[in-house]
């Protein structure tokens, strides 16, 4: 029992750390794009502008939720949510020192888990009940799907030489090379 209360408590901690971290690479995005554009970066608030991610999150979640009229409300709704699920639930894989999860077929969750993804963009596309929406999933849909499966080739191609499924593997395959 205390074993799995230290696996959840282990993995909200990893999400958590990781929606900061991407809070903070879309400071550096903002910060970076400001200086190309010969203009001050977001620094308005707290010492160079390091509490702005989360000044960017209040006001995200402060500001007003509208949704079309005649879409599927809970489907329109529930898609992201899902989506923003798979891809913290990829960040399991990573084999760690402690061995936190290690999967023997990894790399298969890892594809299932981000081809999953695409049905998402389908149905927030199709939730929204509008033609112009679905046509725009549907593209999108196209277009992951096109890239997924050369980026299948790539992974199989080192599946071949590791002779395993298991990310833990490649890890210590590449330990000797630079």
């Amino acid at each position: 029992m205390l074993g799995y209360l230290f696996f959840v408590v282990v993995f909200l901690l990893l999400i958590l750390f990781v929606l900061v971290g991407v809070a903070f690479l879309t400071l550096l995005e903002r910060s970076v794009l400001g200086y190309v554009h010969i203009r001050k970066g977001p620094n308005s608030v707290g010492f160079i502008g390091v509490l702005q991610p989360f000044s960017d999150a209040i006001s995200l979640f402060s500001s007003e939720q509208y949704f079309p009229l005649v879409s599927n409300y809970l489907v329109y709704y529930f898609s992201p949510v899902f989506g923003l699920f798979l891809s913290l639930l990829v960040w399991l894989l990573i084999p760690y020192l402690s061995g936190f999860v290690s999967f023997e077929l990894g790399l298969l969750f890892f594809l299932a888990c981000t081809s999953l993804g695409v049905y998402t963009v389908m149905v927030a596309g199709w939730s929204s009940n509008s033609s112009y929406s679905l046509l725009g999933g549907l593209r999108a849909l196209a277009q992951t799907v096109s890239y997924e499966v050369s980026l299948a080739f790539i992974l199989f191609s080192f599946v071949i030489l590791i002779c395993s499924y298991n990310l833990v593997y490649f890890y210590l395959f590449q330990f000797y090379v630079w």
